[in-house]
């Protein structure tokens, strides 16, 4: 099963200096049709004007993962955590036990990021920041990004408290790659950029998919392509 999520039907919130653009229900944006795909709680299109950003605010028992796009975001914590994240990097958050944050564009241009929420399996973890750079040019492979997966671990990526991983990739035009997606697993993906057919169907910029109950996927390159995706276990 392959159902696409178009990214003109996305949630959308406008507060002046935020435009966010929600796959799933999302604070005032609601649908009953899309309460993501558990432990996939949220993904988040934000896109950040210059010199704003979210001001100190707390979370608690969630990994909230944020895949920077375009400029680049600056953390601060009350666990005294400072660090920026630019384009093409990612940052973890486990909020465990509970964490105030906060997230502002110091750039002079507008910032454009993902945020994801994943449910954690592990509850009242002491909370804990990380951001690592990853390398900008992967042509033609996913690489793990961050992951709770034991099979992930020779490879570092960033952990989450959860049996999931995020992967990011750059897939040349004309050029496809091969996921395989376990049993008792499913996948949730988007095209960052370019557009893409996954087992034949169309895949736009920003579109999001859901795949599930496909042993293999053949992902194809319609143009350069950036791919964002989510390999997650199908919770009971």
């Amino acid at each position: 099963m392959i159902k696409v999520i178009p990214f003109q039907s996305l949630g959308t919130a406008k507060h002046g200096w935020l435009t966010a653009r929600h796959h799933f229900s999302f604070a005032r944006y609601y649908d009953p049709a899309r309460q993501g795909y558990p432990p996939l709680l949220v993904w988040n299109d934000d896109e950040i004007q210059a010199r704003t950003g979210f001001d100190m605010h707390p979370h608690d028992n969630m990994e909230i993962i944020t895949y920077v796009r375009q400029g680049a975001i600056t953390h601060r914590d009350n666990m005294g955590n400072e660090g920026r994240t630019e384009a093409g990097d990612v940052q973890v958050m486990s909020a465990g036990t509970g964490v105030h944050h906060s997230e502002h564009n110091e750039e002079s241009v507008d910032t454009v990021l993902f945020q994801i929420w994943i449910h954690t399996a592990q509850r009242d973890v002491t909370p804990r920041w990380e951001a690592r750079s990853f390398p900008k040019k992967t042509s033609n492979t996913l690489i793990p990004l961050v992951s709770g997966r034991e099979i992930h671990k020779d490879q570092h990526p960033l952990y989450i408290y959860q049996d999931a991983a995020i992967f990011a990739g750059v897939i040349n035009q004309g050029h496809s790659i091969t996921q395989t997606i376990e049993p008792g697993r499913h996948a949730y993906m988007v095209v960052s950029e370019g557009s893409v057919t996954v087992n034949g169907h169309e895949i736009n910029e920003r579109d999001g998919v859901h795949i599930k109950d496909e042993s293999e996927i053949l992902i194809s390159a319609s143009s350069d392509a950036e791919i964002v995706f989510a390999d997650l276990p199908i919770l009971s």
